[in-house]
């Protein structure tokens, strides 16, 4: 239904080739920086836990995990994840990389606001991620715009999801480029490179939210809730 809708495409069209566009500069941009070795020589994991014994989070686990760019914090265990080539390389990329997963565990520490709030919403989230367009697809096919409205509420929680997720990575890497530069973990030049790689990171999250706004947009127009009813 959807995938064959005129409509669906035009508005879905800008936010695919951005997402396209900021998959392939991040995959980009981290390979380049990945073969530019730090001067200091320290792995991504050794990194991390530096900073964090330096804010006094020493307790919290730096771990390896499987996966290409699979980083993350875990805020339930407090334990910072990275992958095998951030965990284990000395690049100014894997470096970087770790650097920001602390910056969530700083946040966490610090009670940060809208990580507070991302936090609460990721089971409402996870349920609208899944169901929200069985139910919506449901209700178009059944007449019954209850359940559309029910299934577009219950998606509006995955957009405020990605909207309330822009600040919460964007601060992170606001952190983990202060943290690098005040404390001597990279010269002037490789923290240029911890930039664009964190600046392209961050393209996804807006290329995702976007299509989130668009995907929502796109279900309140045919359900009539906006721009009048589609007959």
């Amino acid at each position: 239904m959807f995938g064959l809708d005129p409509l669906y495409w035009l508005l879905m069209a800008p936010v695919l080739i951005l997402s396209l566009f900021a998959s392939l500069r991040v995959k980009s941009t981290y390979k380049k920086y990945s073969r530019v070795m730090s001067s200091s020589g320290m792995s991504g994991a050794d990194v991390a836990r530096e900073i964090l014994r330096r804010n006094g989070l020493a307790g919290i686990a730096v771990t390896e995990t499987q996966g290409f760019l699979s980083d993350h914090y875990d805020p339930a265990k407090k334990v910072v994840r990275l992958s095998p080539q951030n965990y284990r390389g000395a690049s100014v990329a894997a470096i970087g990389v770790a650097a920001h997963e602390t910056g969530h565990a700083i946040q966490h520490a610090a009670s940060y606001g809208p990580l507070m709030l991302r936090n609460t919403m990721v089971p409402i989230a996870s349920i609208g991620s899944s169901f929200s367009w069985i139910i919506i697809f449901a209700g178009f096919i059944m007449g019954a715009m209850g359940l559309v409205k029910a299934g577009i509420l219950l998606f509006s929680a995955v957009v405020f999801f990605q909207l309330v997720t822009l600040p919460v990575e964007f601060n992170a890497s606001s952190r983990a480029k202060r943290i690098l530069a005040a404390q001597g973990f990279l010269t002037a030049g490789e923290l240029a490179g911890v930039n664009r790689v964190l600046s392209a990171a961050a393209m996804t999250y807006v290329a995702a939210a976007a299509s989130s706004i668009m995907t929502l947009l796109y279900f309140l127009v045919r359900a009539g809730l906006l721009g009048g009813r589609d007959e």
